[in-house]
Formats: C-alpha cells, sequence, structure tokens
C-alpha cells in the first residue's frame, strides 16, 4: 500500500492529547467513540487510521519511538487538527447503514469540491451536500435521493446504487460572476453531474438547493441512447447511422468510464457542458440544461489511446484508460469563450479545447508523450527491471503552467528477483515563449525538473488498486501534493531542504478511510491554505503546514512488503520484526546513510544481495581498519578476518572491495559553502586528497596484516577493483585540476556563448553536470545534492564520463555553436578523456607490485563503455576536422594534437582488453576485426591531416625543395609512425615509408615487425624475417594469405583448445597477410621484387571483389560457406554473372584482368559469356529506339554509350589505360573478326563482335552496340570525366 512512514507520538501521548484539545477543535467523545466500530474486522487495534494495520507493520517498524519529554510540542505539531464534524443527517445514514448490514460493496464514497467548498457523501441512495467551512450551527446539508435508474442489464439492481461507482462533479453557477476577493464565499448556487461507471447512467441536478423543486435529470445508459457523434470535421451523425459499426457495438457492454468534469456554460441559466472518458477511448461530451441531455460521443485521439494486443488489433483497451480529465486552470477572463481540459492516456497527456457557445465545438490542440524512448520529454520505458509503467493521476497548479503526474512503475529486481512498486511524481511545465491560452507547436511541455521519487521500493498492488489513487496539487506548504489511495490513505508530499517528505494523515482512533482531500481557501493572491482530508467516520481534518514541515519524514530505501514477491513474508513474521525494530533508532533514509554501506538498491547497481554473514564481515574489517588508523596495530587482523568468511566473496560484493568504494565514494557532510552550482573548489580539491589518503592508508593496512597476499593469491579480481579505486581517485584528481585550469581560461574565451559565468563553464563542466545528474535520478538518496558535488563524489563511477560521451555528445557539443567554440570544447573533452588515462596509468606504474597478477583481468579503461565513449569522440573530432576549412592553422594542428592523443589511448583500451580475452581464451574474433577497422580508420584519417599539414607548410614556404619536404613529413608523422608500429598499422607505416622514400626506416620497421612476430616462433615467416630473408618472407606469407587450406593457418591464429571448432582464416586476415608480403617484398627488393609487388596487388584486388559480392548476397547457407573461404577466380566470375549486378558485371572483367595469361587462355569461353552478360545490362532496343527518334549527334551517341557497360568493358579491356598483370585481352579475344592476327582465331566464336551478334538485339541495334565498343576502346578521358579502371583495389576505377 502507499503508506510511508510518519512521525508520531506513542498512543498514550496521543489520547492524552486529543484530550487536550478544546471543544472548538476537537470531536466530541460521543462522536469519536465506536458508532461505527464492527467486531466483523480482525486485528483492530485501538488507534490508527485507517484499517487493517497488519499490512503496515513494515513501514511502522521503521518509525523510531519518541518520548514526548524528548520532543516537547513537536507532538502537537504534528498532528492533524480537526475542523468539524458531519451533519446530523449524514450521521443518522451511516448508522441505519450499518444497522441495515450493508454490504461492503456499497460503503460510502464521498469528494470535495475546491471551488465551491462543498463536501458530499453518497450512502445508501442518497447523496448528502453540505459546505464544510461552515460553522457547526449554520450548517445545512442538502439530501438529494438518486432517481431509480435501470442497469445495464435491464433489471433493476443493486449494482446501480452501489456507491463507490458514481464519478461526482459539482458546477458552480457563481463562477462567471467571482471576483478577486481573497476569501472564497459560500457557494449559493450549484448544481451537481453524477455518472455511474459501469451502468453509464448520468444524473445532473440543475440546483442542489432548490431540489425540491427543480427534478433532476437523467440520461440512462449513455451508450445505447439516442447519441450524436462528432467527427474531427465537425460533421455529426446519429446512433442510427453507426447501428453497423462493429467497433462501437463490440464496446458497449464492456467499458467503464473512468472520470468525470463538468463547467457552467457562462451564456445559459443552469446549464453546463460535461466530459466523460471511457475505456474505450471514447470521449464524451454532455450538454445539461434542466430541460435534458444531449449525449455526443467524440472520436478524437480514439486510435492514440489503445495499446497493440498480442494478436495486433487496435481495439485491446485498459480498462483504466483514459485515466484522467481535469480543466486546465489557467487564468482567463470571465467571458472568455473556450476552455481547455486534459486527458491522461497510458502513455501521453492530451490538450483539447471547447467553445462554450455556439455547437460547443471540441478541439484537440496538443499531445506530449510522457512514457517512451526518450527519458527528457517524460519518463523512459523500457529499463532494465522496468515490467510496466502506470500514469495513474494528474493534476496542475492554480496557474496552469505546472502539470504534475503520479506515475507507478512495477519493477522486479533481475538479481534477487524480487518485485515492487516504484511511485514517483513527474513534473512537466510549458516551455518558455509558448502562449497557454494558444499552444502552437509540436514541442508544448517539458520537464520541470527530475523525476521525484516518493516511495522507491512499495509493495506490489493489482491494478484496481493502482487506478484507486489519486492525486492533487497545492495546498500548504507551497508546492505540496497528497496522494489518496483506494485502501483510504492520504500522503502529502512536499519537496523541502532538497528532499522529498512524506507526510502521511493519521488520527489517534479509527477514522475509517479518508475519501477526498482539498484545500482551504487562503487569505493570500495565488496561494492555496492547507490540506483538507474528509475522512469516512470522523469529519473534516486540516492539516497544517507546520505538521507537514516537521511531521514529515524522507521516503525510505526500502518500504513496505512485497506482496506476490519472493520475499513475502507472514503477518507474524512482520510483528516480530516489528517488535525487535522497535527498540532501534533506524538509519535516516537521506543521503547522508549513502555512506553506511547500504547505498542503491540492487535493482540499480546490478550487485546481488548480501547475506548477513557479509554485513558481520564489513563491519568487523571497518572496525579493524578504524583501529588501525588510531593505533596503527594490525596484530591478529588476518586470523579475525578469515574467521568471519571475509574472503569467501569475489568481485563487487568482496568486504574489501565494498570497503575500498565506501572511501572513494564518501559524501561530504558540509560540502558547499555557497548556494547553487558554484561549489567550492578548494573544497572539492581538499576532500579527493584527504580521500586518496585514506585509500593509500588503506592499502597499507592491507599490507601489514597480510590480506594483500591473502587476496593476490586468492581474490584477484577484488584486488584488482580495489586498485582500481585508486586509479580513478587519481584521474578525479586530475580531472578536477583540469576543470579548474578551464574555467579560469573561460573568463575571456569563446565559451561565453552560453552566457555562463566563468567558473561553471565549458565543455567539461557541461559533461560533469550530466553524470552528476544521471547519477541523482539512479539514486533518489542523492536528490538532495548539487550535481558537481554527485559527481565528484561518486569517484567509483568514473567510466559513466564515457558512457555519457557516447549518449550525450550532442547535448555538450552543438551544431549550432560557432565552429571555433565546436574545436575548443571537443578538445577539452579529449584533453579530460587522456588525462583520466593518463592518471590510472601513472597510477598503476607507481603501484605495480600492488597489483594482482593481470593475466585475464580487464582493466576498467579497457571495458566496452569506455572505448564506446572514445570512439563516439573520436569520429565526431574526424568528422569536425574533414569538414570545416574555415579555421586558421593553429587551431587545426591543436585540434589534430588532441585527436592523435585521444586516438592513441582508444587504440590502447582496445588491445588490453582484447589481451584479456585472449587470455581468458575467450573469442575475441569480433572485437579484434572492430579494432583492426577502427585502427585503420582513425590512423589512415590522421595520415591524410599530416599531408594536408605539409603542403600547407610548403606553401607557406619561400623555397621548396625534395629535402624540405621529407623533413616536414617526419617532424610532422613522428606520432603518428610510433602508434602505427605500436598498433600494427601496416598500411599506414607503408604509406608513410613510401612518401618519404626512406628505405632505412622501411628496414627499421621491418627488424621491429621482426621482434614482434618472434612471440610466434613456429611460423616460418617469422623466421625468414628474422633472417632478413624478406623476399623469402613475402613469398610465404602471400602464400599463406591464399591459402585454401584452413589448417595451414593453424600457427598464425591463437586457437582456443578446448574449443571443438577450428579457426578460420577470414579474409580480413588474408588482407592482412597480403599487406606483410606487399612490405616485405619492398624490403627485400631482389631481383623482380617489382612484378612480385604487382602480384600481391592483383590478389588484394581479387580479395576485394570477393569481399563487394558477399554484401551483395543476402544472409544465407551460401554466404556462409564462402564467408570466410577464399574463391578461386572461376567462382569469382560466375558469381558476379549469377548476381545480375551492373557493378558486378564489369568486376568480372577485373578478375581477368588481374590473372594470368594462361588463365585468359583457358577460359575464353567463359570470357565470352562475360560479353553476352555485359550487353544483357542495358536496353539495347530502347536505345536504338531512341537513336532513330531522336536523331542522335555524335556526340550525344558518344554520351550515351558512355553509361552502358559494353562501352565500359570495352573501355577496361582494350583501352588506351589498359593494364593487365600479364597478357592481353586482344591475344586471346580480339574486339573485331577483321582485326584478329592470329591464325588460331578464325571461327565465329572468336572475337567479342561475334559474341555481340549472337544477342537479340543485335539485328536492330547491332550498330550502336558495335559503336559502343569500338568508342570505349580509343576513348581517352579528359579532366571532368573519370578514367579507366586502374589497378588500386582501395578505390573504384575511373570508369566506374
Amino acid at each position: 500500500m502507499f503508506s510511508p512512514p510518519a512521525k508520531k507520538s506513542t498512543l498514550s501521548a496521543r489520547k492524552n492529547a486529543a484530550v487536550q484539545r478544546d471543544g472548538n477543535s476537537t470531536p466530541l467523545a460521543e462522536n469519536r467513540r465506536p458508532p461505527l466500530d464492527s467486531p466483523a474486522v480482525p486485528n483492530r487495534p485501538a488507534s490508527g487510521t485507517p484499517a487493517p494495520w497488519a499490512s503496515r507493520l513494515s513501514v511502522l517498524a521503521r518509525i523510531p519511538p519518541v518520548k514526548r519529554s524528548d520532543r516537547g510540542d513537536e507532538v502537537d505539531a504534528v498532528q492533524p487538527v480537526y475542523v468539524g464534524e458531519f451533519p446530523q443527517v449524514v450521521r443518522d445514514a451511516q448508522i441505519m447503514s450499518l444497522q441495515n448490514h450493508v454490504s461492503a460493496a456499497a460503503s460510502i464514497s464521498g469528494g470535495m469540491d475546491k471551488e465551491t467548498s462543498l463536501a458530499w457523501i453518497i450512502c445508501g441512495n442518497r447523496l448528502f451536500v453540505w459546505n464544510f467551512l461552515s460553522p457547526a450551527a449554520s450548517r445545512e446539508c442538502t439530501v438529494l435521493d438518486l432517481p431509480s435508474t435501470t442497469s445495464e442489464d435491464g433489471d433493476m439492481g443493486k449494482s446501480s446504487f452501489q456507491t463507490n461507482t458514481w464519478l461526482v462533479s459539482v458546477v458552480n453557477w457563481d463562477s462567471s460572476k467571482r471576483t478577486a476577493s481573497k476569501v472564497v464565499k459560500r457557494s449559493s448556487s450549484a448544481g451537481i453531474v453524477m455518472c455511474n461507471k459501469r451502468t453509464r447512467t448520468l444524473i445532473f441536478w440543475p440546483d442542489i438547493h432548490n431540489a425540491n423543486r427543480m427534478s433532476p435529470v437523467t440520461c440512462v445508459g449513455f451508450s445505447e441512447s439516442e447519441a450524436t457523434y462528432l467527427h474531427q470535421n465537425g460533421r455529426a451523425i446519429s446512433s442510427k447511422q453507426r447501428k453497423n459499426d462493429k467497433l462501437v457495438n463490440n464496446f458497449t457492454k464492456s467499458y467503464l468510464i473512468n472520470s468525470l468534469i463538468a463547467s457552467a456554460i457562462p451564456a445559459a441559466t443552469n446549464s453546463c457542458i460535461a466530459f466523460a472518458c471511457s475505456s474505450n477511448g471514447v470521449l464524451w461530451r454532455f450538454l445539461c440544461s434542466p430541460s435534458g441531455i444531449q449525449c455526443t460521443q467524440i472520436e478524437h485521439g480514439m486510435s492514440d489511446t489503445f495499446s497493440q494486443g498480442i494478436d495486433s488489433s487496435p481495439l485491446v483497451a485498459s480498462k483504466g484508460y483514459p485515466r484522467s480529465l481535469i480543466w486546465h486552470s489557467f487564468s482567463l477572463s470571465s467571458d472568455e469563450p473556450t476552455k481547455q481540459f486534459l486527458r491522461l492516456t497510458n502513455h501521453e497527456i492530451q490538450c483539447f479545447e471547447v467553445k462554450l457557445a455556439s455547437h460547443f465545438d471540441v478541439s484537440k490542440l496538443w499531445s506530449h508523450e510522457i512514457i517512451g524512448t526518450d527519458g527528457d520529454l517524460g519518463i523512459q520505458k523500457d529499463l532494465a527491471g522496468q515490467k510496466k509503467i502506470w500514469p495513474l493521476d494528474l493534476d496542475v497548479d492554480n496557474d496552469g503552467k505546472v502539470i504534475t503526474i503520479l506515475i507507478a512503475i512495477f519493477c522486479k529486481d533481475r538479481v534477487t528477483s524480487s518485485s515492487y512498486t516504484e511511485y514517483s511524481l513527474l513534473t512537466m511545465q510549458y516551455k518558455s515563449g509558448v502562449d497557454i491560452s494558444k499552444p502552437i507547436g509540436e514541442k508544448i511541455l517539458e520537464k520541470k525538473a527530475p523525476i521525484q521519487v516518493i516511495i522507491p521500493k512499495a509493495r506490489v498492488e493489482d491494478e484496481e488498486f493502482l487506478f484507486s489513487m489519486r492525486l492533487k496539487v497545492g495546498g500548504k506548504p507551497a508546492g505540496s501534493a497528497i496522494i489518496l489511495s483506494g485502501d483510504g490513505t492520504a500522503t502529502v508530499s512536499h519537496y523541502w531542504r532538497n528532499s522529498t517528505r512524506l507526510y502521511q494523515f493519521d488520527l489517534p482512533y479509527d477514522a475509517g478511510k479518508v475519501l477526498d482531500a482539498s484545500v482551504f481557501p487562503s487569505s493570500e493572491n495565488n496561494e492555496d491554505g492547507a490540506w483538507a482530508v474528509l475522512t469516512e467516520k470522523a469529519g473534516v481534518w486540516a492539516i497544517p503546514e507546520r505538521a507537514v514541515l516537521l511531521g514529515g519524514v524522507e521516503p525510505p530505501e526500502r518500504s513496505l512488503s512485497r506482496k506476490g514477491s519472493s520475499n513475502d513474508g507472514s503477518l507474524p513474521e512482520e510483528r516480530r520484526n516489528f517488535s525487535v525494530a522497535g527498540n532501534i533508532a533506524p538509519r535516516r533514509a537521506s543521503s547522508e546513510a549513502w555512506d553506511s554501506g547500504d547505498r542503491q538498491r540492487a535493482g540499480l547497481t546490478g550487485v546481488p544481495r548480501r547475506s548477513p554473514q557479509d554485513e558481520e564481515s564489513e563491519a568487523l574489517l571497518s572496525q579493524l581498519f578504524h583501529d588501525f588508523l588510531m593505533s596503527g596495530q594490525v596484530d591478529g587482523v588476518l586470523d579475525k578476518l578469515k574467521n568471519s568468511r571475509a574472503f569467501e566473496r569475489e568481485g563487487e560484493i568482496n568486504v574489501f572491495t565494498r570497503t575500498s568504494k565506501s572511501i572513494v565514494d564518501t559524501l561530504a557532510k558540509h560540502w558547499t559553502t555557497t548556494r547553487g552550482p558554484e561549489i567550492a573548489l578548494s573544497v572539492v580539491s581538499t576532500q579527493l586528497v584527504e580521500k586518496q589518503q585514506k585509500h593509500q592508508k588503506f592499502l597499507q593496512f592491507l599490507a601489514l596484516s597480510k590480506c594483500h597476499e591473502e587476496l593476490c593469491s586468492r581474490q584477484r579480481k577484488s584486488l584488482q577493483i580495489v586498485m582500481e579505486h585508486g586509479e580513478k581517485l587519481a584521474g578525479m584528481i586530475q580531472l578536477r585540476e583540469l576543470q579548474n585550469t578551464i574555467s579560469h581560461a573561460n573568463a575571456a574565451g569563446p565559451d561565453s556563448y552560453y552566457g555562463s559565468e566563468t567558473r561553471t563553464s565549458g565543455a567539461l563542466w557541461d559533461l560533469i553536470q550530466l553524470v552528476g545528474e544521471k547519477a541523482r535520478r539512479n539514486a533518489v538518496l542523492l536528490m538532495d545534492r548539487d550535481n558537481a558535488e554527485v559527481f565528484y563524489s561518486k569517484v567509483s563511477d568514473l567510466e559513466e564520463v564515457f558512457h555519457c560521451l557516447e549518449r550525450q555528445l550532442d547535448y555538450v557539443i552543438s551544431g549550432d555553436m560557432p565552429i571555433l567554440l565546436q574545436f575548443q570544447r571537443a578538445c577539452q573533452l579529449s584533453e579530460a578523456c587522456v588525462t583520466i588515462f593518463r592518471a590510472a596509468m601513472q597510477y598503476r606504474s607507481q603501484h605495480h607490485l600492488w597489483y594482482p597478477p593481470p593475466e585475464g583481468l580487464t582493466p576498467w579503461y579497457s571495458k566496452i563503455i569506455v572505448w564506446s565513449g572514445l570512439w563516439s569522440l573520436a569520429t565526431f573530432m574526424l568528422q569536425l576536422l574533414n569538414e570545416t576549412n574555415r579555421v586558421d592553422d593553429s587551431e587545426k594542428s591543436n585540434f589534430y594534437s588532441n585527436l592523435e592523443v585521444l586516438s592513441e589511448v582508444l587504440l590502447e583500451s582496445y588491445s588490453n582488453a582484447i589481451t584479456a580475452k585472449v587470455e581468458r581464451k575467450e573469442d575475441h574474433r569480433t572485437l579484434l576485426e572492430e579494432y583492426w577497422k577502427r585502427r585503420d580508420t582513425l590512423l589512415d584519417s590522421l595520415y591524410q591531416q599530416v599531408k594536408k599539414f605539409v603542403q600547407a607548410k610548403l606553401q607557406d614556404s619561400t623555397e621548396e625543395n625534395e629535402e624540405q619536404s621529407k623533413d616536414i613529413m617526419m617532424a610532422l608523422s613522428s606520432n603518428l609512425l610510433s602508434i602505427a608500429k605500436r598498433h600494427e598499422g601496416y598500411q599506414t607505416m607503408w604509406s608513410i615509408c613510401c612518401d618519404l622514400d626512406d628505405s632505412e626506416l622501411l628496414r627499421s620497421l621491418m627488424d621491429e615487425l621482426a621482434m614482434f612476430l618472434k612471440q610466434h616462433p613456429d611460423l616460418l615467416w617469422l623466421h625468414e624475417v628474422f633472417l632478413h630473408q624478406f623476399s623469402s618472407a613475402s613469398e610465404t606469407l602471400h602464400a599463406i594469405s591464399l591459402s585454401k587450406d584452413d589448417r595451414s593457418i593453424s600457427t598464425v591464429e591463437e586457437i582456443d583448445e578446448s574449443s571443438s571448432s577450428r579457426c578460420t582464416l577470414t579474409l580480413a586476415r588474408r588482407k592482412h597477410f597480403l599487406n606483410l608480403a606487399k612490405i616485405s617484398a619492398a624490403a627485400g627488393k631482389n631481383t623482380g621484387y617489382q612484378l612480385k609487388m604487382k602480384r600481391i596487388e592483383a590478389d588484394m584486388n581479387i580479395l576485394q571483389v570477393q569481399e563487394e559480392i558477399l554484401r551483395l548476397i543476402p544472409d544465407n547457407e551460401e554466404k556462409q560457406s564462402i564467408k570466410c573461404r577464399l574463391l578461386p577466380p572461376v567462382d569469382l566470375i560466375e558469381l558476379c554473372l549469377k548476381i545480375q549486378n551492373r557493378e558486378l558485371s564489369l568486376r568480372a572483367f577485373d578478375l581477368f584482368a588481374w590473372t594470368s595469361a594462361s588463365f585468359l587462355r583457358s577460359n575464353i569461353s567463359l570470357l565470352e559469356e562475360c560479353w553476352r552478360n555485359a550487353a544483357n545490362q542495358d536496353d539495347w532496343q530502347s536505345l536504338h529506339q531512341r537513336y532513330i527518334t531522336e536523331g542522335w549527334s555524335d556526340e550525344t551517341t558518344l554520351e550515351v554509350l558512355k553509361e552502358t557497360i559494353l562501352f565500359l568493358a570495352s573501355s577496361k579491356c582494350y583501352g588506351p589505360y589498359l593494364e593487365t598483370f600479364e597478357g592481353k585481352f586482344e591475344e586471346v579475344l580480339p574486339l573485331r573478326q577483321e582485326s584478329s592476327e592470329h591464325p588460331n582465331l578464325k571461327d565465329m566464336s572468336s572475337s567479342v563482335e561475334s559474341v555481340l551478334m549472337q544477342h537479340k538485339d543485335f539485328p536492330d541495334a547491332g550498330k550502336l552496340m558495335l559503336t559502343a565498343i569500338m568508342l570505349g576502346s580509343i576513348w581517352v578521358a579528359s579532366a571532368a570525366d573519370c578514367g579507366p579502371a586502374g589497378m588500386d583495389y582501395d578505390g573504384p576505377s575511373p570508369m566506374e
């Protein structure tokens, strides 16, 4: 149940307090005593509101017993104040119902109306209405008899008078005449609209004070009445026209009415307009007047309110939605002809406007999704642990600018499998500049504040209970809200002193359920008074502001039992827990309890539930460490901890790990010296240093007590985490210094774009705010802290910096910023990442003797969350560097330097992660290929930028010579070359050596490569490189790359001996070996090495064609079979013909060009098939028809034919730019028959012409086809055109 703890006095003290109240504020004893007490209610104590009490034992167990002498008058200050008793006629009706043994289904229901100060109660078949502000002596009560109505089944039944099924709305006829008086006067005239949720019977009393003279008007089962249906185009049709509409008929007997609102029509007397929403998504409009009720069905938003069912039918509705209707209470003039109202569905807020005159048209103004994938717009769904989200109710403040929604989230802890419900308040406000009366645009609302969690873990309830909950905002303290639930509880929520405070309405005796709540009028403008509560048995009570402030408590981290979960306990067990906990003062449920060890809920942290033994071990370790700080003695520490089983848990739940985490994550008791975002920077730095000193003391404690040795041998992962806490703390200290430097530098810098103060500006500051805000949202106990404070305190969560870079980089550096500012902010973020990484590495280097053996352990900075954030920033910087030329060279040079260092950090992070996977014998191929791909992208982009810098420097130089160019290139590429050597970037190393024309550098690189390959002594090519037999190594590598037997690569790939599957040589790995072969051939420079390099390049091109074919083949068995298998050229050509792709039809000729002359001679028929396929790629019949009808000139003919595959293929095979590895096409298949100079090619099948003559379109378009191949063979590309295909496999050919 929704029952937070409350501050109470003891029972005797409260009874005494109740007796001492005077008669004006306390009900008479006979009124408080049990006219309604029933022995049928078991286990009911003599105190408290409401019954049953057993469900709240888990909450009461957390309330510390407080003696009256300890608190003095504060006990009375937190108690509700009695306002007034029920009218006597109401009391009599209640007693009569009890005597008649009325069933619980017909229990008392009631409500309060804020505008008219009217309270009402339905008892039996009568409605009682009175003004709860009137003095007891003058209190008049209007009794309205509910008319006999027919139920939806056609019979007179008790269901018509079940009081808890009625919705009541009070209409103030004096609203149009109200003045600006600060005191709300008693309404002299009011009407009431009632609707039965089940039978859909509507009752309207035009004037409740003259009910005897003016009979009520009824509308029975309005869904089946002669209603009209209003479409969005304004056209209305009758229900008779829709009798065949299955959509309507299917729901006429199943839906419920969930909400009802009504408002007076200014231009009419005792007439009102009412709206009701039903669970089938229909919005009903009623025009009520003394003469009758006009019912209209409005179809606005009907499809929006349904959720898709399993059968994909759009007609699967939830019984609870649409949930609520409320009038939008922004200020309007008294003669305003329109009025707005809001509707709450299962995922959004909808706003409608109704014209209060003429046709009373209704139009939808806007809708805002509050539950979706974007957490910035409301509540993010599909998060870990979430099972279902219910928007329960909403309300609007007096100004109409802030909308508050009550949310319930059903969660399941994935670790403990326990279920619970989280209740929270979502506050939305209109965006700046939006005219509330005439909102325009798609995005109308925005979050006013982070989601306010009011009960983190409540027990699981069914939907019926959840839908009984109601929300009201206003009252005092200002900004508070009250939550009413179906079990009769009322809880005031108030955000005070940086924390949420909850006050539960409770009386010292059984007052029954809380029926409703409202607010008393205030003498101050635009402010509400105290909260007013209508009880079932004890009349009306007020909750003073002081009671909420002093009696409110912060939400407990764990509240209420888990009904239906694996943690259910029996009632006697809860009572035992209550009796034991009654004498123990609980820890304060706020951020100050964070340091006590039990920081976050297991569902958020992912840490398994800890046993009592773990708790005891951690407490013992903390005490022993404290004793060490005081005395420096460690005698018997190891034995004591062993006896407490402190060395039995591994990882995050290890007691040494948790103690280390508590040291680095300690929250300051008094952090800030000023309010707002400007935290005292010296305080931040000082506390971080203090944490570092204490953590170092903890390491000394571990060493002196021999616990370090025990951890190093038995729990390496736990010790690794302890040491990583030190790394993160060192990184946080350096990051703090960097932020301090940037803040001072921003005083006159371009970051004033945001207009922020100099000490709290910059990209790093924004990143700190985002990470701190995320931490606060994930832990309600941190909601009273500043974002920066949380960030610098949560040292162990330093990885979140990189996660935020991955998800929120667009927010930190937006595209509408000036380009120079984007450069500088990107450099700030890059410097921050590098600073963290280097600080961690330096700490590891200085404390390397403290670390456990690293085999199989992945450092925190090499986890996916880190390298994903680094990659996001690096790719953004690459894009920024390549897209702009509006920044001077000095800024670009600085930007490049930051990107270069960031790339090195990223690659190092990948390298460590891969090493750890290999050591753990885990599958690392996917990660390795990702590493290779991103490495090549970064290094290639960086080298292209280096060449641009060289060109720019040469242009600025008055003298230009080759030596100067080499010197500049060497100076600018030295760091990049070092990174490429470290991470096997052979393509980049080859490019640098070629551009420098430095054979000595290339030979030096090969020596270093040989040293690297010593780690693989079984490789033949390693031995050849070591002996400087580079040409032989090139031959070996070339042969390995083209190997068709997977077993031949067993020496070049790490094999998991425990795996039954063999490693395969992937295409990427083959390309890797071809690159090595190319470098080795260039280093050897033996006779004929140039021909050898040409053959390697040809094989690279053939390999690329296979990769292109794989991208075009759909995922099937065939693709999987050739994914890692090297296909021969014949198979590749046949695949090119089979796929029927224009690009691949040209690639088939490339494959012939890259093979040998013998392959050409032995596959003439296949070559002829390629020409037939090339001819089929264009519609020659259509081209011929255009040629005739349009009368092409020679220039037009050339331009059209240049786009045909025949022209392009002829240019590839016979053009002036022809390049083949060996032999010529003309020698095996000439273009024209008469051009053949070879006596063995005299038959009709020995030329391209003869092949084309067999084409179906040759009789008509043969001239064009022959013209295409002849023009292609002699065409020379101009500067504006692309040239024919070359031998460069890295890019498309010029004709492509």
